[in-house]
């Protein structure tokens, strides 16, 4: 099978509120485009003759900038922020949150077909254009929306916390000991982002002792058991990677004084569907041992197409859009069997001193969650990692990590393997 090689890519930082910059979705389209081309070697003239060649695609994730900038057709926005795309094939993907990473999908597919040789996928969402109450109104349509959004304030925080009330049924864990687990979840993500130059939370302040204070006024409760200490915040953000070819990818190395061997690159993949409304996901699963048998399916797909295992897996970037979501995870990557995950958050597995460390970036709960960007951003992490170019928050000796990206309440799943 066609390798698919990952040659670098950039990101915005997600601290910035680009309406008060007085910028719009072009400024920041056009500045993490730039980046990104300046980061992997290449410039106009060479976007041109791929085009002019019939080997350059580009895909664009995005959720709702219908919404949040009116605008659709975002595919074509490529051509407002730079003529050297003028031609160049493109098209927007949208799958919620997990947007990011369908648009990656559909440039692995591109290329592993043999239809072109290099790919952009970029994926964005500028939230803070609108007031928080009108932004969880339009993040609702990433679920049922008539049945379990509409008129409902911060829908999402409330599903999730149902999924948190959820597990306290049917795997039982004692209540404290889990809401302490998902305080250490917390902790963990806004301390890894403290590291991280180009997180949102990295100057905010956020320990375990405030975590565990939920239903005060200083970490207010926002959806069942889920406080503000749970839960990733509004973002701005975009992020791009360029994805290549095994023939383009050893031009490329040759060009570049690179050897290919150390190029990260896509070993394995998984994408699987889950009913739309959160309750029938919980009937669906009432006789599985994980409450999200899907989201378990796409990480064993994953895994049985790079021919590996947890075992092999250095790191973890997952989709912490609460921590409920990351706790549900830790199971689904096979680091702890379903019902025992506070065990692995509690010995600090999943920590960056631990075996098994998941979300070294901060994940969404510290880096931010544009969520058009996020599976790119996931992505541009897994290479940073796989790479040894991720700073201070360099997971060290990373040879293999995985990514998780979900949309809606884990409606959509996709899983990548990425190493060297």
């Amino acid at each position: 099978m066609e390798k698919v090689y990952i040659l670098g890519g950039a990101q915005t930082d997600f601290s910035r509120n680009w309406t008060k910059e007085g910028k719009n979705f072009c400024a920041m389209i056009k500045e993490v485009t730039d980046d990104a081309l300046a980061a992997v070697r290449l410039n106009d003239e060479d976007i041109v003759s791929l085009n002019n060649q019939n080997k350059i695609a580009a895909c664009v994730g995005n959720f709702v900038a219908e919404y949040f900038c009116s605008q659709g057709h975002l595919g074509a926005l490529l051509t407002e922020v730079n003529p050297a795309f003028y031609g160049v094939p493109s098209a927007r993907y949208e799958a919620a949150c997990a947007s990011g990473s369908v648009a990656l999908d559909a440039g692995y597919a591109k290329i592993r077909a043999g239809d072109y040789e290099l790919v952009m996928v970029l994926g964005f969402e500028m939230m803070k254009t609108v007031n928080s109450l009108s932004c969880g109104d339009y993040l609702g349509r990433a679920a049922n929306y008539a049945k379990e959004a509409k008129g409902v304030e911060y829908p999402f925080p409330k599903l999730f916390g149902r999924l948190a009330d959820t597990i306290l049924e049917r795997h039982k864990p004692d209540k404290e000991r889990f809401l302490r687990a998902l305080a250490k979840i917390a902790d963990k993500n806004y301390a890894n982002a403290r590291r991280n130059p180009n997180a949102q939370a990295r100057t905010w302040f956020m320990d375990e002792e405030q975590a565990n204070r939920r239903g005060t006024d200083t970490n207010a409760l926002v959806g069942g058991m889920l406080a503000l200490s749970d839960c990733s915040q509004i973002t701005d953000g975009a992020a791009a990677v360029f994805l290549a070819s095994e023939a383009y990818a050893k031009a490329y190395c040759t060009k570049n004084g690179l050897e290919l061997n150390d190029m990260p690159y896509i070993k394995g993949w998984g994408h699987r569907v889950a009913p739309l409304t959160f309750a029938n996901k919980i009937e669906e699963s009432r006789d599985d041992a994980y409450i999200l048998p899907w989201t378990r399916r796409a990480v064993a797909e994953a895994y049985a197409r790079a021919g590996m295992s947890v075992a092999d897996m250095d790191f973890f970037e997952t989709h912490d859009c609460f921590t409920s979501s990351e706790y549900a995870a830790v199971s689904a990557f096979g680091i702890a069997e379903p019902g025992r995950e506070y065990e692995a958050v509690e010995s600090g597995v999943t920590s960056m001193a631990g075996s098994k460390p998941v979300n070294p970036s901060g994940g969404l709960i510290g880096c931010g969650h544009p969520v058009g960007a996020s599976g790119v951003r996931m992505m541009l992490d897994l290479y940073k990692q796989i790479a040894g170019k991720a700073g201070d928050y360099q997971v060290k000796g990373a040879k293999n990590g995985m990514m998780l990206n979900i949309g809606g309440s884990a409606t959509t799943n996709y899983v990548f393997i990425v190493g060297k």
